[in-house]
């Protein structure tokens, strides 16, 4: 059985510890509502740039676009977004072995596929596999602006237009609630969710024409949908780390529980032992 010192010195350090993931489940709470708030407003934006992609591609037969046309697939691009930091629980997890899942199913060699990543443990994870990584953006902020990532985002549509992939798919977690988040797995290129959309174009007159403007607004709407998934990304993060140090928060009070009735048990034995010591040495005495 541990000393009374050691027990008295695991309960202090657990409680310190449960003091930790306290604070850090409140400032990811803080960090969560942010993100959120976040990712929502900018549905808005998203909506009427796919309204008005979807107006013009649908109106006319002679307007075409690479990103609209599907083509055989020799490349295949995977954009992943995951965590810079631990302490999230399974969020990185699940999206990296869906991804691993997804390679297995459709590749035979490496040539087949490239990975754009963003999060230093989605690079960690394919480093460590030898996967390649066309490109890379480390270091996202919590609370990321489109400055941050329109390199990267312009860089990998490109990489589209170019003909370098001829397909792009993004694996991250989508925000559903505080408790619950599921990754998604979902094609951004070639684009081809504007059936339906925006059919009618009465409420727009184009200048110059509606080739010249879909040729500008098609890599900003690619664009713009990378960037949405990352805010939904982060807010899944944040709620994915919130609910892990509840969890851990929870599992110390539990700990300090079980200790506090091991440190009393032992003290009330400690006790008895000096009490029947003291009687038996009185008794020796007379």
């Amino acid at each position: 059985m541990a000393s009374l010192r050691d027990l008295k010195g695991r309960i202090d350090s657990t409680k310190k510890t449960k003091q930790i993931t306290a604070a850090m489940e409140l400032v990811s709470a803080s960090k969560m509502g942010k993100a959120e708030r976040a990712a929502k407003g900018f549905v808005p934006y998203s909506e009427k740039i796919q309204e008005v992609v979807g107006s013009i591609a649908n109106s006319s037969s002679d307007v075409t676009h690479p990103m609209l046309t599907k083509r055989k697939v020799n490349k295949t691009g995977y954009l992943i977004i995951t965590s810079d930091k631990g302490l999230v629980g399974a969020y990185n997890s699940h999206i990296l072995r869906d991804l691993t899942k997804t390679i297995n199913e459709r590749h035979s060699d490496p040539s087949e596929y490239t990975i754009i990543v963003m999060g230093s443990k989605g690079y960690d994870f394919c480093r460590r596999l030898n996967l390649p990584i066309a490109k890379s953006i480390l270091g996202v902020a919590d609370q990321p602006s489109y400055a941050e990532i329109q390199e990267i985002a312009s860089e990998t549509v490109q990489m589209y237009t170019d003909g370098e992939i001829d397909e792009l798919i993004i694996f991250y977690n989508h925000y559903v609630s505080a408790i619950s988040q599921v990754v998604t797995q979902k094609q951004l290129l070639p684009i081809e969710d504007i059936a339906g959309v925006g059919n009618s174009n009465s409420e727009y007159e184009y200048e110059p024409n509606e080739q010249q403007i879909l040729d500008v607004l098609l890599p900003q709407y690619a664009e713009s949908l990378i960037f949405g998934a990352l805010l939904d990304a982060k807010a899944s993060e944040h709620a994915a780390s919130m609910t892990a140090m509840k969890s851990a928060t929870d599992n110390a009070s539990e700990l300090i529980d079980d200790l506090s009735l091991q440190y009393n048990r032992a003290r009330q034995a400690a006790i008895t032992q000096e009490i029947t010591e003291i009687v038996g040495g009185a008794s020796a005495l007379e």
